[in-house]
């Protein structure tokens, strides 16, 4: 039976097909991953909020849309925890430079009952102008939004009756700027890890 293709033919067939393949590859190189953990698609954990800011208006996910938002679950009475990531996260903002701007970090409270709008349009803004407070409308609000984002808390009762503290998920959350569910932050890893990884939400990895 003839052949369909001339030795000739055959070799650049080969050669064409070589080409596609390596240029196939090239394409689906995988991009570098993330230092926290990627949680892209993952439909475990609630994708919006809807809380109180220090002026008691309702804010939303869709109100920081164009920004990288990373949002931390603690309470202002936290007596380590809590001031040690906001610190870090002013830090990371700061080390973005310009890109900093790009950045929103939400602070919400598992202590509505003694975290107040006042008090967390105060203390948040202390470690940096642009962080935010917020506030669930309620304890039915709180725990819905906590179960959302599997954020654990509880109260550690203290020597009297306001005097407690509050035991709770350390890490953060960070949405990407079209407002889609991308990483969870661990605690304690410090600010480069951050940065790098912000700088690629923000470039639209």
């Amino acid at each position: 039976m003839p052949s369909l293709f001339s030795r000739s033919s055959l070799a650049a067939l080969l050669l064409a097909l070589a080409g596609a393949l390596a240029l196939a590859g090239c394409g689906e190189k995988a991009k570098p991953a993330f230092v926290n953990t990627d949680i892209t698609g993952a439909k475990e954990f609630a994708t919006d909020f809807s809380l109180l800011d220090p002026q008691s208006k309702t804010r939303t996910l869709a109100d920081f849309k164009g920004k990288v938002v990373v949002m931390f679950f603690g309470y202002t009475h936290c007596p380590d925890v809590c001031p040690t990531t906001l610190t870090e996260l002013r830090q990371v903002v700061d080390k973005l430079g310009p890109d900093g701007d790009k950045v929103q970090v939400l602070f919400v409270t598992v202590d509505p009952e003694r975290d107040t709008a006042e008090l967390l349009g105060k203390y948040v803004p202390t470690f940096h102008p642009s962080f935010l407070g917020l506030r669930p409308i309620n304890q039915a609000a709180l725990d819905a939004l906590t179960k959302g984002f599997k954020v654990f808390y509880s109260e550690v009762p203290g020597t009297s009756g306001r005097n407690y503290t509050i035991d709770h998920t350390a890490a953060s959350y960070a949405f990407d700027p079209q407002g889609r569910l991308r990483l969870f932050i661990r605690n304690g890893q410090g600010v480069d890890p951050l940065v790098k990884d912000l700088k690629r939400l923000i470039a639209g990895d």
